[in-house]
């Protein structure tokens, strides 16, 4: 049986972790929660001087609910701030995409505006391990 979508506990959790973020080079802080079988998982973007270094805060979810033992994720709610709420980056999708070809997304922001999506949708012909079959490391 599959755990029902806590959508709005989702999203209040992401826009928690938003309040966390550190965004000093752009100010664009952002909150992602990750909901699996057995719980919610809440992280924030992580800026850094050197660009390259930064991390998202949804492949920080994604982080922290492999560190937690799981790897069945059910949705994810991303919160920012801006007129229109803002979508994982192409490295956040291939990230999700490991794990949940077709996730359901909520998109938020600050001022309370909704978009559901899927990644599946976001993210059409993702490289995935079906492209590795026969493929060792070594």
């Amino acid at each position: 049986m599959t755990a029902e979508i806590q959508v709005e506990q989702l999203l209040q959790a992401a826009k928690a972790a938003r309040e966390q973020a550190y965004a000093p080079y752009s100010g664009y802080k952002v909150g992602a929660a990750l909901q699996t079988k057995n719980g919610i998982f809440a992280a924030c973007n992580v800026e850094n001087a050197s660009y390259g270094g930064t991390i998202c805060a949804e492949r920080a979810a994604v982080c922290a609910a492999v560190a937690g033992g799981e790897r069945e994720f059910l949705a994810l709610a991303v919160v920012t701030d801006g007129p229109e709420p803002g979508p994982p980056c192409g490295l956040c999708r291939q990230v999700l995409a490991e794990f949940a070809a077709d996730l359901p997304i909520y998109l938020g922001n600050l001022a309370g505006k909704v978009v559901e999506l899927n990644l599946a949708t976001l993210f059409p012909a993702a490289f995935g391990s079906g492209f590795l079959e026969g493929k060792k490391n070594g």
